[in-house]
C-alpha cells in the first residue's frame, strides 16, 4: 500500500513537471485535462486512498503552478474558480467511482470463481462416487464371497473372483493416481526431474503394464538409431500410459493402436494413433478439459486422463495436438523439447 502512495504522488509530480515546461504551448486548461487523465489512470490500478491523495495533490498543483496568478492559491477570475472546483469535484468522483467499479468487478470475478469451484467440486464428487465406489464394491463383494464360500467354490470360481479383484484394484489405483496427479498439477508443486531416458524401453514397459486383458492390438516399432532423451521419465510414462488408456477407452474391441517416437530437431516427437471412429469435430477443443468425457464413452474413467496429459506435457515445456486421421481414428502428437545423446556418448561422459 505504501508503494501505491509513492507511485501515485511521483507520477502526478512528473506529469506536472512536464506540463510546467509545455504550458505555454498547451495552455493551463489543457493541463487540467492531462492531470485528470493521470488520476483516472491511477484509479484503474490502485486502491481508493492513494488515488484520492493523487487527486488532491493534482488539484493543488494545478491551482498553485498553472492558474493565474501563478505561485499563489488566490484565483482572480470567477471562471477559473469554477473550473478549479469542477476539476476537484470530477477528480474525486472519478477516483471513487473507478474504485467502486474495480471492487464490483473483483466481486463478480470472485463469485464466478466460486461458482466454478462449486461446479468442479460437484463434478469431482459425482466422479468419485461412481469411479471409486464401483471397484471398491467389486473388491469387497469378491472378498466376502471368498471368505464365506471358500470351501464350496471351485478352483475356477476362485480364479475368476481373484481376477475380478485384480481388475478392480487396477482400476481403483488408476483413478486414485489420476486424482493425485491432477492435485499435483493444480497445486503448482509439479517440478520435472530430467534424466537420461530410453523412450523405447519406457514405452515397451507401458505396453507390458497395459497389455494384459485387453482385446486391442498395440504396435510399436522403435527406430534402431533412437537416441536417449533427457527428460522426466515418470511424467513421460504417465503421459504415454494415459494416451494408451484413452485409445482403449474410445475405440471398439479389436482396434489397432500404433505408437511411434522419433527425434526431430531438438525435440522428442511421440505419436499415438488408432483406427477407431475418431473424435467429433466439436469435441476436439474440449477433450483436454477436466472431467470431460464423450457421451459415447465406455463406462469407467473420470475424464481426467487427457487433462493430465496436457498438464504434464506443458510441465515439460511441450505441446500436445489432437486431430482425426485422414483414414479415420484419432492421432495424438506430442512434441517435447529434450536434450539427446547416444549410449556410446553417454558412457564417455
Amino acid at each position: 500500500m505504501r508503494a501505491q502512495y509513492l507511485v501515485s504522488m511521483l507520477l502526478v509530480l512528473l506529469v506536472s513537471l512536464a506540463c510546467f515546461y509545455t504550458v505555454e504551448f498547451i495552455g493551463y486548461r489543457v493541463v487540467a485535462l492531462v492531470l485528470l487523465m493521470t488520476v483516472s489512470f491511477l484509479a484503474m490500478l490502485f486502491e481508493i486512498w492513494p488515488v484520492l491523495i493523487a487527486a488532491v495533490l493534482s488539484s493543488v498543483i494545478w491551482n498553485f503552478f498553472f492558474i493565474p496568478p501563478l505561485f499563489t492559491f488566490h484565483i482572480d477570475h470567477t471562471e477559473d474558480v469554477l473550473m478549479f472546483l469542477m476539476y476537484f469535484f470530477i477528480a474525486m468522483v472519478n477516483a471513487v467511482l473507478t474504485s467502486r467499479i474495480r471492487r464490483e468487478e473483483s466481486r463478480a470475478r470472485d463469485k464466478e470463481e466460486k461458482e466454478k469451484t462449486i461446479k468442479l467440486y460437484n463434478t469431482l464428487l459425482n466422479s468419485l462416487s461412481h469411479e471409486l465406489r464401483t471397484p471398491v464394491s467389486t473388491i469387497l463383494g469378491a472378498v466376502d464371497t471368498l471368505k464365506e464360500s471358500k470351501d464350496r467354490l471351485s478352483t475356477s470360481a476362485r480364479s475368476d473372483l481373484l481376477s475380478e479383484i485384480d481388475k478392480a484394484s487396477i482400476r481403483l489405483n488408476r483413478q486414485v493416481e489420476n486424482l493425485l496427479n491432477m492435485s499435483r498439477l493444480e497445486s503448482g508443486m509439479l517440478k520435472p526431474k530430467p534424466d537420461w531416458c530410453d523412450l523405447a524401453e519406457l514405452i515397451n514397459g507401458v505396453i507390458q503394464k497395459i497389455n494384459p486383458g485387453i482385446s486391442h492390438t498395440i504396435r510399436f516399432n522403435p527406430a534402431e538409431d533412437l537416441p536417449l532423451f533427457r527428460t522426466d521419465a515418470g511424467l513421460m510414462e504417465q503421459i504415454v500410459y494415459n494416451l494408451m488408456q484413452n485409445a482403449i477407452q474410445y475405440t471398439p474391441d479389436g482396434s489397432v493402436i500404433s505408437i511411434s517416437v522419433k527425434h526431430h530437431l531438438s525435440s522428442c516427437v511421440i505419436v499415438v494413433a488408432d483406427n477407431g471412429p475418431g473424435f467429433p469435430a466439436e469435441a476436439i477443443p474440449k477433450v483436454f478439459d477436466k472431467f470431460y468425457r464423450l457421451p459415447s464413452a465406455k463406462a469407467g474413467g473420470s475424464g481426467l486422463g487427457l487433462s493430465i496429459v496436457k498438464g504434464f506435457t506443458e510441465a515439460l515445456k511441450g505441446t500436445v495436438l489432437l486431430e482425426n486421421g485422414t483414414d479415420g481414428g484419432a492421432c495424438f502428437t506430442l512434441v517435447i523439447p529434450a536434450e539427446t545423446t547416444y549410449l556410446n556418448n553417454l558412457k564417455n561422459e
